[in-house]
């Protein structure tokens, strides 16, 4: 999950740096989130490819469903950067330097979601929740959420019952009654609702949940071709300012990339920011969620995020 610090159009402090070598090659691990629409539409644009051309280097995209296959392909040394959540991010940062955060495609609270059945008069917020089957992936980001969420309103897990399930059984989770209530991101949370087969009963923002997802890098491929990777992340930011004012035509690319209609694609736009520059707040974010691995027992021990921070761009005002 490359954390990125963008410059917009300008480089920060970079006297010195290390040029692509001729006739090389990028690999761009992408997976289907809303969460990197700008990244969608550099690609369907051809801009990072177009822009890459003066270094002499190609462009090879490669589309994974989840950020665990990203992180191992990263590992491997066949992807050079890629867009991931904050879970296996930190979790991929945790076993060496192979890798590092350069910059943060996108954060966003309100991508998550705990939902509920549309019909369930019972369960209608956070304060119903005393005794409920709660269902989310373990370990994802929603378990976070769903911890906060219960100390928000005093609660712990011994207050509920915990199910777990596979991001992509959620709605059969709730149409079935094996639970109570989902917790998901977008754009599931998104086609639950507009189906009519769900309703909102909490939301990330009710919480101190962030919803920070990073770029990630390789540390060998950033020391060899910074140059690239900074191209990468400035047409990652033009295309952010592109959002508002999409053609029907990228759109339609990008709900079919995403399976959302063109009207969900800008909705579920809405609810993240798209900052490319790591701040403060996004690392510490992310130590949170160093911390919740640690306290389930997914990682052996803490780790100083910061460390694994290297911001080749900044957003200049």
């Amino acid at each position: 999950m490359v954390t990125v610090l963008f410059t917009s159009l300008c480089f920060c402090g970079c006297s010195k740096t290390k040029r692509s070598s001729p006739g090389s090659v990028v690999h761009i691990a992408i997976q289907p989130s809303a969460a990197f629409i700008p990244l969608y539409i550099a690609r369907i644009k051809g801009t990072i490819e177009e822009s890459l051309k003066p270094l002499n280097t190609s462009v090879v995209w490669q589309d994974f469903e989840s950020g665990p296959p990203m992180t191992q392909s990263l590992a491997a040394d066949l992807s050079d950067i890629g867009v991931i959540g904050d879970v296996p991010t930190v979790t991929a940062l945790s076993n060496g330097n192979t890798m590092k955060i350069t910059g943060i495609p996108a954060s966003g609270p309100d991508a998550y979601a705990m939902l509920a059945r549309a019909e369930d008069t019972s369960f209608n917020s956070a304060a119903d929740i005393r005794g409920k089957k709660i269902a989310t992936v373990f370990g994802s980001t929603g378990h976070n959420f769903t911890k906060k969420l219960l100390a928000a309103n005093g609660l712990t897990f011994d207050d509920i019952e915990f199910i777990s399930i596979a991001a992509g059984d959620a709605e059969d989770a709730l149409t079935s009654k094996i639970c109570d209530a989902v917790v998901i991101w977008e754009p599931t949370v998104t086609r639950l609702i507009d189906s009519g087969l769900a309703k909102l009963v909490a939301k990330g923002s009710e919480t101190d949940l962030r919803g920070t997802n990073a770029f990630v890098v390789r540390t060998e491929y950033m020391a060899a071709h910074p140059d690239v990777i900074k191209v990468i992340l400035e047409q990652y930011y033009q295309a952010v300012q592109m959002i508002p004012t999409l053609d029907s035509g990228t759109l339609a690319k990008l709900s079919g990339a995403l399976k959302i209609s063109r009207v969900q694609v800008q909705k579920i736009a809405q609810k993240y920011d798209f900052p490319v520059t790591v701040s403060k707040n996004d690392i510490a974010s992310l130590q949170d969620t160093v911390q919740f691995l640690v306290t389930i027992g997914n990682l052996s021990s803490p780790y100083d995020v910061s460390a694994k921070i290297d911001n080749l761009f900044t957003v200049q005002p």
